[in-house]
């Protein structure tokens, strides 16, 4: 979140004249764990009215899988809470997460298929594949990379990823999620993904800052972001 959304957003700064700022409140969490992930959620609010503070224009809450092990459909309940936090702080601002960006970041491409790489252990990666399915959206193949320790899986290289993207069965698929997780990097190895295999690529930190721009109403054109931020959609 703190490195590829702000460079996103620096991207698109260099074809249009709005500018921004990043701020950020940190969660606490060192093992992707289902017990320390429901840890985390509960410092959410914390965070909400922290940012709240500074009168951003809208906030965006990382950790897909944090929200996605809370229950199905919870990124609803999620963006509703932390928005009422903010807005009772005098700081009102739309709440996009990364899970529901995803979701409908999937949704505005038209997919209805699609094959997805995470970083998680595979149950947790299971989890995330039914809240998806649980969304309406065919999860046609996924590859869990079972990395447990968050730092290890921010350090892993986003140029392994078109070579593992080769590995899903995905000829039927509409698009493929390079990257299940804004904590994993991915946004230098999307535009190799699209040429290699053939399909729009959308990553979770590309939806979140797809979605950002819709509620800021602002075009959602950005070089480098893949086909969702093409400013198609």
């Amino acid at each position: 979140m703190e490195t590829e959304i702000p460079a996103l957003l620096k991207a698109r700064e260099a074809i249009a004249p709005e500018r921004f700022t990043f701020h950020s409140a940190r969660m606490r969490m060192k093992h992707v764990t289902k017990e320390e992930l429901a840890k985390m959620d509960g410092d959410s609010d914390r965070c909400a009215l922290e940012l709240s503070d500074a009168k951003v224009d809208v906030m965006g809450y990382a950790c897909l899988v944090a929200i996605m092990s809370m229950g199905k459909g919870y990124h609803r309940v999620s963006g509703e809470r932390l928005a009422g936090v903010a807005a009772d702080n005098g700081g009102a601002a739309p709440v996009v997460t990364s899970a529901g960006a995803l979701v409908d970041g999937i949704r505005a491409l038209g997919a209805k298929k699609v094959a997805l790489i995470a970083p998680y252990m595979k149950p947790l990666t299971e989890m995330v594949v039914e809240y998806i399915r649980d969304e309406g959206i065919e999860v046609v193949d996924y590859i869990a990379l079972e990395i447990q320790d968050n730092l290890a899986v921010a350090a892993h290289d986003p140029m392994n990823l078109p070579e593992i993207a080769k590995r899903l069965k995905a000829d039927d698929v509409d698009a493929i999620v390079l990257s299940a997780c804004v904590q994993m990097p991915s946004l230098a190895a999307v535009s190799m993904a699209e040429a290699i295999t053939g399909k729009p690529v959308v990553t979770a930190a590309i939806a979140t800052t797809w979605q950002m721009l819709k509620e800021l109403d602002l075009d959602t054109r950005v070089p480098g972001g893949g086909t969702l931020l093409s400013g198609a959609y």
